[in-house]
This record gives C-alpha cells, sequence and structure tokens, in this order.
C-alpha cells in the first residue's frame, strides 16, 4: 500500500508538471502564432502595419499615463517600442495585470459585503496616537487603503522556523468544532499535507465544516487536478484559484500567494511557508530551508476570516456565495495576555494601491535606530530603493537577508543587481549561507514588525494577493528581533564585495534583465 501511495503521488507531480509544460507550451504558440499573423499581413497590408503601429503608440502613451511607478511601465513602452507586434501580443497576454472590469467588479462586491463586518476599532488608532504617532500612522494607512483594522486583545506566538508552525497547526486543527479554513499559495501532497488531510477528515467526521482553497499556479509542479475530487469526496470543500489554462487570459498574472488557516474563527495562522515538505525540511533542495510564521488568538483573527472569505467568494460567478457571514465570525470571548497592537492587513492587485509595498516603505521611513528585512527575492521599485537608500544615509542601520542558496538562479542574478545601489548608499546585505531564506519579515526599532507572505519583489508588491500582519509593541516583535539577530550569525555578509563597481559586460546583463524583472 505504501509503494502504491508514492506511486500515486509521483504521478500526481508528474501530471501536474506536464500540464504545467502543455500550458506554456500552448500560451508561446499562441503569441507565436499572432506575431506571424500580424508580421506577414504587415508585409502584405500596409494599412494594416499603419494600424498595428498606431495602436502600439497609443498603448504606450496609455501605460505612459497609469498611475504606476515608472519601473512597472518602462520596460513595456521599450519593449513595444523595440518590436511593436511581440510586444503588443505580451502585454495584452501577461501585462494587463488583470485590469478586467469583470473580476474587479466582483472583489469590490463581494468586499461591500465582507468589510463593513469587521469593527472599526477607531478607538485603538487613537489609544496608538498616545503612544506612538509613527506606529500609528502605518496602523492608519493599513486601514484605510485595506479595509482591515487593528487589534488589541490577541495573544501572538511566533515560530521561527516553519516545523514548529506546522506541528502548532496540527494541534490547533484537532481541536476545530465549527470550521475550519486554509487558504495557500502551494500545496504538496506528500507527508507533510498528508497529516494535515488525517486530522482534516477526523474533523469533517465530527460535523466540521472544512474548506481547503490552493492556488493552481502555485501547486502545479505538486498536485494534479485530481487533488480537489480526492478532497471532495472526504468531504473536504476544495476550490482552486485562477486555473492555469492556455488562452489569452487576462488575469493570469496575478496569483493567490497568501497563506492562512483559520480555526473556528478564533485562533490563526500566517507566514512565509506553504504546505509542502521542503518548508518544512522534509527534503532539501536548495540546503536548509528558513522560513517563519505566527499563531494568532482572539480578535484579530476576524482579518484573517475575512481574507479567506473574500479569496472563496470571489473568483467564479458560478460557486454558491456564503450569505450567512457573521456565523465565521463569532463574538470572542477570549481575554489575552498581550497588551499589544496585531493588525492582520491584506493586498490585491484590484486596486491601484500597493499596500504591501507602502507598509515596507513606511518602516523604513519611520525607523530612528534600525530596520531589518528578510526575503527570498530582492527586486525593488526606484521607491523603495530610495526608502531604504535615504534611511540608511540618515544613520537608521538597514539591514536586508536574502537565500545563500537560490531556488531561481536567474531571478537570484536580478536579485543580487540591486546590491550594488543599495550598499552604496550604506545599507547592508546578508545571504543566509545554511540554504534558501523563504521568510517574508521585517522589524524596526524593538517596536514595530510585520510577519507574512510578501516578498520584495514585483509579484509579491504589484502582481499577486498577500497577506501580511502589523505587530507594535507585542512579545513577537522581540521574538522576531532575536531572530534576526540569531539570523545575522549564520549568513556571509557581502556588503563589501558589492560595493565596488561592475565589470560593464554584467552590468549591461544585469540592466537587460532588469527590464524583465517584474515578469519573473
Amino acid at each position: 500500500m505504501g509503494n502504491e501511495k508514492t506511486l500515486e503521488k509521483r504521478a500526481a507531480t508528474q501530471n501536474g508538471i506536464s500540464r504545467l509544460v502543455f500550458v506554456a507550451l500552448s500560451m508561446l504558440l499562441e503569441i507565436t502564432l499572432i506575431v506571424l499573423l500580424f508580421t506577414e499581413l504587415n508585409r502584405y497590408a500596409e494599412w494594416v502595419n499603419t494600424f498595428t503601429r498606431i495602436f502600439a503608440l497609443i498603448l504606450v502613451l496609455t501605460i505612459y499615463g497609469q498611475h504606476k511607478t515608472s519601473a512597472m511601465k518602462m520596460p513595456w513602452i521599450m519593449l513595444i517600442m523595440a518590436f511593436p507586434i511581440m510586444g503588443v501580443a505580451l502585454y495584452l497576454l501577461i501585462g494587463l495585470n488583470g485590469t478586467t472590469r469583470k473580476m474587479r467588479n466582483r472583489y469590490e462586491k463581494i468586499d461591500e459585503v465582507l468589510l463593513p463586518k469587521l469593527p472599526a476599532n477607531y478607538d485603538l488608532i487613537e489609544q496608538m496616537k498616545k503612544e506612538d504617532e509613527s506606529a500609528a500612522g502605518i496602523a492608519t494607512y493599513i486601514q484605510r487603503f485595506s479595509g482591515f483594522p487593528i487589534y488589541r486583545n490577541t495573544d501572538v506566538q511566533y515560530y521561527d522556523d516553519a516545523a514548529k508552525g506546522l506541528e502548532a497547526q496540527l494541534a490547533e486543527l484537532a481541536k476545530a468544532e465549527k470550521f475550519i479554513f486554509m487558504e495557500y499559495h502551494a500545496i504538496e501532497d506528500k507527508e507533510s499535507w498528508q497529516r494535515i488531510q488525517t486530522v482534516l477528515e477526523e474533523r469533517v467526521k465530527a460535523g466540521v465544516e472544512v474548506r481547503v482553497f490552493y492556488d493552481d499556479m502555485g501547486s502545479i509542479g505538486f498536485i494534479n487536478t485530481d487533488f480537489v475530487k480526492k478532497l471532495e469526496s472526504v468531504g473536504i470543500k476544495c476550490r482552486v484559484f485562477n486555473p492555469f489554462a492556455p488562452g489569452l487570459n487576462l488575469f493570469l498574472n496575478n496569483r493567490d500567494h497568501r497563506k492562512i488557516t483559520v480555526i473556528d474563527g478564533k485562533v490563526g495562522f500566517t507566514g512565509g511557508y506553504n504546505l509542502a515538505n521542503e518548508y518544512f525540511n522534509i527534503t532539501h533542495p536548495y540546503g536548509q530551508w528558513k522560513d517563519t510564521g505566527i499563531r494568532l488568538e482572539g480578535d484579530a483573527v476576524q482579518n484573517l476570516t475575512v481574507m479567506f472569505l473574500e479569496m472563496w467568494n470571489a473568483i467564479k460567478d458560478s460557486d454558491k456565495d456564503d450569505t450567512d457571514i457573521e456565523q465565521y465570525l463569532p463574538v470572542c470571548d477570549y481575554v489575552a495576555e498581550e497588551k499589544g497592537y496585531i493588525q492582520p492587513y491584506a493586498d490585491t492587485p484590484m486596486d491601484e494601491e500597493q499596500v504591501g509595498e507602502e507598509v515596507y516603505i513606511s518602516m523604513v521611513n519611520k525607523a530612528e535606530k534600525y530596520c531589518y528585512f528578510m526575503t527570498p527575492y530582492l527586486i525593488i521599485t526606484d521607491e523603495m530603493t530610495h526608502a531604504l537608500s535615504l534611511a540608511a544615509k540618515r544613520g537608521v542601520d538597514v539591514r536586508i537577508v536574502t537565500p545563500g542558496i537560490p531556488d531561481k538562479k536567474l531571478v537570484y542574478g536580478v536579485t543580487r543587481s540591486f546590491y550594488n545601489g543599495l550598499v552604496r548608499n550604506g545599507v547592508r546585505i546578508f545571504e543566509w549561507e545554511p540554504g534558501f531564506c523563504h521568510a517574508k519579515m521585517s522589524v524596526a526599532d524593538d517596536k514595530m514588525a510585520t510577519c507574512g507572505t510578501i516578498n520584495l519583489d514585483y509579484r509579491s508588491l504589484y502582481h499577486h494577493f498577500e497577506n501580511g500582519c502589523f505587530l507594535y509593541n507585542c512579545s513577537a516583535v522581540t521574538e522576531i528581533k532575536k531572530d534576526f539577530d540569531r539570523t545575522f550569525k549564520e549568513c556571509r555578509e557581502v556588503t563589501a564585495q558589492y560595493s565596488s563597481g561592475r565589470s560593464a559586460t554584467l552590468r549591461l546583463g544585469q540592466l537587460f534583465l532588469r527590464l524583465f524583472a517584474q515578469l519573473l
């Protein structure tokens, strides 16, 4: 039986990869056919050639006029101007960034129902202002532009290792009485997930409602489409975010990168780790794996619940939406020991507000002594680069931890291309030697921190559905700072190495890669 299961899992993974390859080749074929079609038409019909160039010019002007950072606009403008047909085809296929009116309207309608269910908690903002105007300013911004309020009466447990977070989740899942919500970018149907599924099946038999939601692209190398049927056969409701398929999918570039578990609306988990073996160091494809997470218990779990319900209900018109939202937002009778402030928040590509990036920039701008970041990828906008550099110039100890062993060598090359511009202005760069650092965190001045799913790269900051948690004056802030201090000792500092000039060839190659950085 064990051998059969192993073979089944291998087959599922192979099928998932085969589907990925098939879809990628299909998309490449589509682009090729579109380019060839217009090339041939341009060759034989002057009016088509004229129309193509006029359309390309209008598209360039439209992109130029968008309310986006120049780093997001210039690569498309240059590509379309240099190669009009190919540039237009690529932009229409993957560059629109989910700007379909249908999807925007759907998310707006769902949020109009869900967000008013959350308490405003303006009194907590006022209390926070008396303690720290800077931190209160960040909390105010998050509430205004993401819709998620700040809370107290919530205990926070920080996990410096994803395996610790998994064990805590398994223990809490086994206690579920009413419902379990799980939303993850990637699920691998192997040992780690099997432990979770065993508990979920037991809870289903006990009458607990269980829902699982995953991103198709994130999981495509781990599972195949039979995974949904497998879960539903044991009573677990399952939905897939944005199935990866050939076609001019205007929503293709937007993925669900969130990692959320909610149990009975009272306990929640989030962080950087997905539900696959490598995240828990069961396998080691890139050396040791560094990931982190947090457990919340108390009032602030409401925000995580609403984030899950937003994605569950918004993805497809044909799905049956929730009507009784209140049953998943119970009145919390929990009395927390923690006296700090906790604010889980979400970021979405469905609007023009980059909440994830603005929170990070605000952390840097408000920092007075130090501000540390941990990220698997460092592909940032000019605005983020300027904020980090300016903070270092005014004497703030700004440090960034990146992996010592990459999971994607091309992306790693782009990441390192940003080192020189930062270290010349005083930012210190550390690479974690034991392996791949996948954690997404920041901490500043021993008083505020973030932990969640948001990388310092274009995909997280501009294209993906993400979530994070802003923490102020919590014990978890101290634990995060301690983890950074331990991690620095396991890193090699490369600040001096990248402070000198690069060769002209290397610089040219890195600049070329940056043109396509937002697509990586």
